[in-house]
């Protein structure tokens, strides 16, 4: 995988890897640029498809897209390999299609984000149409996440703990007992599978899904930690690369210390933007920074109750995180803080909502969130070590630096993960890396150093707010159609207006 290991070129062996007809491939026959490759035909009738309209309606919810789309799913089975059983046991995928379109699209989102089903649904109802009379857009739940195995292990009154602890607290015993109780109730409910849910065996599965869909290369979008699948997949699979788009992509520069504080630096950014954004609209937010240190103070005196969490300090930084990655919901996170000023927590509550409870027919996101998260990463801090950050970062980045600082306690109980071998990409065709300039998961900087790494990648740099560009500007929206429609590669450095 792309991890601070990375840095440098490789001295290692060249790893062999399945190509044509299941022989061996080798990273060194690939050299040099490559062109953008045919749009090949998938096999329609590959995979047991039937009509699901009603029950992906149901997992959208109230604000599933409007329109005519019709909705089709399927199972696919494949390999769990843990580590210490590699090769053993099987998993069911779920996945979904829509569109008319002749060439497959996969769409992997980000574990902690809404399933690669469902965001590939809504994702269908805002492209271009010619993009769906192209493609059929294939939605994968990647493993561990949605209805794929979905991960419900941790306590719900241990996650509501992790999501309420207050990061300004000086003293986080609680967070290390509860981080200690989140790892021993998952490891006791998944037993030998716990580290099979992973960036390097979802890639497996990107792999399993082309072979399916007999297309002779994977044409993907990921979106956020899901286009870590797609670059550790075109690592183990760099002959099978098709079109591919990454929006928002991880920093393979950094350890976890680095990204989670790179994110805080970022969502102070996007705070400022949302700010600015309010006081242009007139939001019932006198000044938003006050406003939100206010109401921080207010619940430190008293929490407001909620059915599976309550609202803390806490987990008030967390819904606002949430809502400042959503740009379409920044007036809806204007009105819920200025409603929990006022004793009513339902607006902040409905951004946490997804991440903590059973919602329509899904499982929370936080768990699979919180496992994949850890199994992607081997940095494991001591906790005196996460004390002294939490109070450097909260110096440096008043409102949410704290709250990333701790959420390295996490991880420290989860075994960490062993390092799987792989060469970096030595030549692939032209990737398109999209940039968001105040993104608070994949901050804009780790997607240019991301792009950098890629040979051939161009980067898209939006110079707007929110997690992703995709479908939000018109700009990059329109490159990418042309990229993926008429193999439009466009110039690296592109600035998108916000």
């Amino acid at each position: 995988m792309l991890t601070a290991c990375s840095a440098g070129p490789s001295t290692r062996p060249v790893i062999a890897v399945k190509g044509g007809e299941n022989q061996p491939f080798d990273q060194s026959a690939l050299a040099g640029p490559q062109p953008v490759p045919p749009l090949g035909e998938f096999k329609e009738d590959s995979l047991a498809w039937s009509a699901c309209n009603e029950q992906m309606k149901d997992r959208l919810g109230a604000d599933a897209p409007q329109g005519d789309q019709t909705y089709e799913c399927s199972r696919m089975t494949v390999v769990l390999d843990p580590p210490g059983r590699p090769g053993r046991g099987t998993l069911g995928i779920a996945l979904m299609r829509v569109g008319t379109g002749k060439s497959a699209l996969v769409v992997v989102n980000d574990p902690g984000g809404e399933p690669g089903t469902l965001k590939a649904a809504r994702l269908a109802a805002a492209l271009p149409k010619e993009v769906l009379s192209t493609f059929t857009i294939i939605g994968m739940d990647r493993r561990g996440t949605g209805r794929s195995d979905g991960m419900s292990c941790v306590p719900q009154a241990t996650r509501a703990q992790l999501v309420e602890y207050d990061p300004a607290e000086t003293e986080q015993s609680n967070l290390v007992v509860a981080a200690g109780e989140a790892s021993q109730e998952c490891v006791l409910d998944l037993e030998g599978r716990l580290t099979a849910f992973d960036s390097w065996r979802a890639a497996a599965d990107l792999e399993r899904l082309r072979d399916s869909l007999g297309s002779d290369r994977l044409n993907a979008l990921g979106f956020g930690e899901g286009s870590r699948v797609i670059t550790t997949y075109a690592q183990r699979y760099p002959n099978r690369i098709g079109r591919t788009v990454l929006d928002g992509a991880p920093d393979p520069a950094l350890d976890q210390v680095g990204v989670l504080e790179s994110r805080a630096v970022a969502a102070e950014a996007t705070f400022e933007a949302f700010a600015r954004d309010c006081k242009t609209r007139g939001c019932a937010l006198a000044n938003p920074r006050e406003d939100v240190s206010a109401l921080l103070t207010q619940l430190r005196n008293g929490r407001l109750r909620g059915e599976y969490v309550d609202l803390t300090p806490g987990s008030a930084l967390n819904a606002i995180l949430l809502g400042l990655a959503d740009r379409a919901r920044w007036p809806a996170l204007a009105d819920a803080v200025v409603k929990a000023r006022a004793g009513d927590a339902s607006g902040l509550f409905a951004l946490l909502d997804p991440v903590v409870n059973d919602l329509d027919e899904n499982p929370p996101r936080f768990d699979a969130g919180l496992i994949i998260g850890c199994n992607d990463t081997s940095t494991r801090i001591p906790p005196d070590r996460v004390k002294a950050l939490a109070a450097d970062w909260q110096g440096k980045y008043a409102l949410f630096g704290a709250v990333f600082a701790r959420r390295l306690l996490h991880c420290n109980p989860f075994p960490p993960p062993k390092a799987e071998k792989v060469d970096p990409v030595k030549s692939a065709p032209p990737i398109v890396v999209l940039s968001t300039a105040n993104d608070v998961s994949t901050p804009a900087p780790g997607s240019e150093h991301a792009a950098q790494r890629l040979p051939g990648a161009v980067l898209i740099g939006w110079q707007g707010s929110g997690h992703g560009a995709l479908t939000l500007s018109g700009c990059a929206t329109t490159a990418v159609k042309d990229y993926l429609i008429e193999a439009k590669v466009p110039s690296n450095g592109t600035v998108c207006p916000p």
